[in-house]
């Protein structure tokens, strides 16, 4: 009789792990640093998102603002142009708006109170995003703490075991060093990209406000 012969090994499962698994099997301090590596994502999914609305509603220029601008300016209708500064609410209306009200001052003055005018829009259209760029370096960093923290319980968890060497203890110290890392640089990743797509996107409002300005004043320095 011929056939295949039992061997007498055990049957070796396989093994799968999930996310919550590999979190769970990390240990408090890995569980810990992956809890502050999810409250910063969060953050920088706010940021991004909250940031990203605003620049966009900031970036809808209307193409015949200027044209009017000039206009009325040209016909001395300054009330005319600094309602139609108020009604478009857009960074470029309000800079143009602080340029409209210093009209008959010296042109040197008129330039100074649209740069500062301009830096204060900047400033607003960049609020947080800053934040987004630390989280993009700390992230990682946090990560790596993590992984300093599996080491050490690692190392902790072969010195105290003398010849016998419990690989359950000492898989749950690698899991918290490989989980943390992953963790670090996922978060780090997305906030790096996050941050300098929000750059992007306000560089072209500011040069949107930059080239306003050069058309209101190439308007000022007419011959009348």
């Amino acid at each position: 009789m011929t056939g295949i012969q039992d061997s007498g090994l055990p049957i070796q499962e396989e093994k799968t792990l999930s996310l919550i698994e590999l979190i769970q099997n990390g240990g408090l301090g890995g569980q810990l640093i992956i809890g502050v590596l999810f409250v910063l994502l969060l953050i920088v999914i706010y940021i991004y998102f909250e940031r990203l609305f605003a620049i966009r509603s900031a970036s809808r220029f209307d193409a015949n603002f200027m044209p009017q601008i000039r206009t009325y300016v040209i016909g001395g209708k300054i009330e005319g142009a600094q309602a139609l500064c108020m009604n478009q609410n857009k960074p470029v209306a309000r800079m143009i708006s602080k340029g409209i009200s210093r009209i008959g001052r010296p042109l040197e003055d008129i330039n100074t109170a649209i740069e500062n005018a301009g830096r204060l829009e900047v400033y607003k259209l960049e609020k947080n995003v800053s934040v987004l760029a630390t989280i993009a370096g700390a992230a990682p960093m946090i990560g790596f703490l993590g992984t300093v923290i599996g080491m050490i319980l690692s190392i902790f968890e072969i010195s105290n075991a003398g010849g016998n060497i419990d690989m359950k203890l000492l898989s749950d110290g690698l899991y918290t060093a490989m989980t943390t890392t992953v963790a670090g640089l996922i978060v780090g990743i997305i906030g790096y990209i996050t941050y300098n797509h929000l750059v992007v996107k306000t560089n072209k409002v500011v040069y949107q406000m930059e080239s306003s300005a050069l058309d209101f004043l190439d308007l000022l320095n007419e011959p009348a």
